[in-house]
């Protein structure tokens, strides 16, 4: 099945289920008729237009006042495309190669960027086909569009440079001779196109949203888990509490706890303390603000996935090219950085809990293990947790507060959003790590509380983790535990148990 994309508004969520969906991705009558539209009235313009157009008939950056021939324009795209696709570092993981080409699709089929459709249609055929062009991670400074690894993933049009297929990564050439397909030759300004924009800051922006959407649902109920197992008190999630502060974020966190625990008998037993540490008691205040901030970085990236970050911009209609600045990243920049600092946090408390839950109080053994002492229990997995708490802070040192002059003074203000991007995308997984690390201490420590049972939700959650991994009688390889919680995470649907 193929899916039919117009330029009506995409939410993350639509972006969501048709990426989820595995269909292939086609364009509508409409959209091509406009593209059509655009490269005819630039076609017409080079011909007819007096005065040089930047990055068409010019040189790019500091080269913008260098005239360039008639019969050289086509060479100039490719020129271009070789020229800067000098990335280094790790590779950009597939997931994310992906999410570029659907949103450079997205970018070019507006109409305003003058491409040709058998371009577009270049870019579809690759990520209809999974063919993932190989892109590094370093090389963006996230101002005049994510030059370089938008180079490597345009290379793979020409036929050129390298592209994982079928689990192997190889020349593209060789996958195009496999198929019976030939490179592209880029028209006038189809590099420029290509290469100015800001799919890669946007791509792992997208990617990052929605997997720091999903870990949300994770903490308020792993919350509840270890809530549970400290044998905490339930009335920090009165409604009133939070009906007058009145933060989104917070109220919707105090009405998860208060649904997740609905129903248990441990959090209606007599309590004897009579107040939690702040990890417990301060849920719904700091796993809400962080819903805040995400629902603001949401907010940004769907904006962005459905515009146009090209340079220059064409208007056939009010026969315009305008050369301006819609590449710059630094939108994107903030909200990557605001999104590592929201999630950081949301590890920075699941440690906490971790940290309480070993202390040997409220009944619980100390590292929630039989004879501690002879067994060490889960004393080493909150050093992991905390290592990976403190790798996240030094993450969220802002990259958006830095810019470096470049392409000799012509690019003096840059975003640094790639680097926000990359950084923001360790902090997530690290996010990820230290719930799963959470969930293995909250689960042995609810066992302790039998026979008394906590909620039907949170008793489901703890049989189906129990099925991956068994109380801990006495100590043993915790690696292998780890890891497999971590797996319990990434491929448990929680959406449709919450549902």
């Amino acid at each position: 099945m193929s899916m039919k994309m117009d330029n009506s508004w995409w939410s993350l969520d639509d972006l969501r289920q048709f990426v989820n969906s595995q269909e292939k991705l086609d364009l509508s009558e409409a959209i091509k008729t406009q593209v059509d539209y655009c490269r005819t009235y630039l076609d017409k313009e080079i011909v007819e237009r007096e005065e040089p157009v930047y990055g068409i008939n010019t040189g790019f950056g500091s080269l913008c006042n260098t005239s360039i021939a008639p019969d050289s324009l086509e060479q100039l795209q490719t020129n271009l495309v070789r020229s800067h696709a000098c990335g280094f570092g790790d590779r950009v993981p597939n997931d994310i190669v992906r999410l570029m080409l659907l949103l450079k699709v997205r970018g070019l089929s507006y109409g305003n960027s003058g491409v040709a459709y058998e371009t577009i249609d270049r870019l579809m055929y690759l990520y209809n086909q999974d063919i993932y062009p190989e892109i590094f991670e370093q090389g963006s400074l996230g101002a005049s569009g994510d030059l370089s690894p938008l180079s490597h993933m345009a290379l793979a049009l020409l036929g050129e440079g390298n592209a994982d297929f079928n689990g192997n990564t190889r020349p593209v050439e060789s996958i195009y001779a496999e198929l019976g397909l030939k490179g592209l030759l880029l028209k006038s300004k189809e590099g420029l196109a290509l290469l100015n924009g800001t799919q890669f800051m946007s791509a792992y922006g997208v990617w990052c949203t929605m997997k720091s959407e999903e870990l949300m649902l994770w903490a308020d109920l792993l919350a509840a888990m270890s809530l549970e197992a400290f044998d905490g008190r339930p009335e920090p999630f009165t409604p009133q509490v939070h009906e007058v502060r009145g933060h989104t974020g917070q109220l919707k966190t105090a009405e998860n706890m208060r649904r997740y625990l609905d129903g248990s008998d441990i959090i209606q037993a007599k309590k004897e303390h009579v107040q939690d540490p702040y990890s417990f008691r301060c849920v719904p205040q700091v796993h809400g603000a962080s819903k805040d901030a995400l629902a603001y970085v949401r907010s940004v990236f769907e904006r962005e996935i459905n515009s146009v970050t090209d340079n220059p911009t064409i208007f056939p209609d009010e026969d315009l090219i305008i050369s301006a600045g819609n590449f710059h990243g630094q939108p994107l920049a903030l909200a990557l950085d605001f999104l590592a600092i929201s999630m950081a946090e949301i590890g920075s408390i699941s440690e906490r809990r971790v940290y309480k839950l070993l202390a040997g109080e409220r009944g619980l053994p100390a590292f929630l293990v039989a004879e501690p002492g002879l067994n060490s229990g889960y004393m080493i997995p909150q050093y992991t947790a905390a290592s990976i708490v403190s790798q996240n802070k030094q993450l969220c040192t802002p990259a958006s507060v830095d810019t470096i002059d470049s392409s000799n003074g012509q690019e003096d203000h840059v975003s640094m959003g790639a680097n926000a991007a990359t950084k923001a995308y360790r902090v997530v997984n690290n996010v990820e790590k230290i719930l799963a690390i959470e969930l293995l201490n909250a689960a042995q420590a609810l066992e302790f509380r039998r026979p008394a049972k906590s909620s039907e939700i949170i008793e489901k959650l703890h049989a189906a983790f129990r099925q991956e991994v068994s109380f801990m009688q006495n100590d043993r390889y915790q690696h292998a535990d780890m890891d497999r919680a971590l797996k319990f995470i990434q491929t448990f649907d929680i959406r449709s148990f919450l549902d």
